[in-house]
């Protein structure tokens, strides 16, 4: 492998919305550092980080029906059963429910836990909670995604966290959607919740580590036995 090649394959693209706050902070950065060399390097961390926050890696994304995969980066912070949000028309009969927790350092990128068609869209305002907590899912504001998959009805739901005030979603209503694709981000801090059908098995605990577009979540048809995890 080349250099040249090495130096490509290290650098992580940066995804097009982080232009305008990579520009700004930039910006700011030059500015501060008419005043100030010590500001300048703060200012040029600073910039580092948004353009940190906004990569946009290429994830290897298994393609199995069977499977469901992460639709975030970040920390599983819940997996249980749980009623989805009112406005998805998904009922008030509990689903599984896996939630991944993205912090400030997180890939922010979002991407479809299975394949299907998309069959609702809904946003909902709320408050700015800290993500992490269980009430978050129904107090935050909100976007839900409704795929009709091979395997029944799966939502997706991005909700914005402690530091978040914007969710971007790019994916539309009636059109398809392959697994591991993008469909949006939430910036600065957040979680994504993923809510299956009672017959799904989760395959990862609560303090793991989840990659989105390649951590498998959970299996459709798998042994339903508990999922014992360890830490070490």
């Amino acid at each position: 492998m080349s250099l040249v090649d090495t130096i490509r394959n290290t650098l992580v693209p940066v995804h097009r919305e982080g232009y305008p706050f990579i520009g700004a902070f930039f910006a700011a950065t030059l500015i501060l550092g008419y005043f100030s060399t010590s500001l300048f390097w703060i200012g040029l961390i600073l910039t580092a980080w948004c353009a940190y926050f906004f990569r946009d890696p290429q994830r290897v994304t298994p393609v199995d029906d069977r499977l469901v995969i992460s639709p975030a980066d970040g920390i599983v912070s819940a997996v249980g059963p749980a009623v989805p949000p009112r406005e998805l028309g998904l009922g008030t009969t509990e689903m599984t429910r896996i939630s991944v927790f993205m912090n400030v350092f997180s890939c922010h990128v979002n991407r479809a836990p299975v394949r299907g068609r998309i069959t609702r869209i809904e946003h909902r305002p709320g408050k700015f909670l800290n993500a992490d907590l269980d009430k978050a899912s129904s107090e935050n504001e909100r976007n839900g995604l409704v795929i009709e998959s091979p395997n029944g009805t799966v939502a997706a739901v991005q909700i914005a966290g402690l530091v978040a005030r914007r969710i971007v979603c790019w994916a539309e209503a009636e059109s398809n959607i392959g697994v591991g694709e993008r469909f949006g981000l939430i910036r600065f801090g957040s979680r994504v919740d993923v809510f299956l059908p009672l017959g799904a098995t989760a395959r990862v605990a609560v303090g793991q580590t989840a990659v989105a577009g390649e951590t498998v979540i959970a299996e459709f048809g798998g042994d339903p036995a508990t999922l014992l995890a360890r830490v070490s």
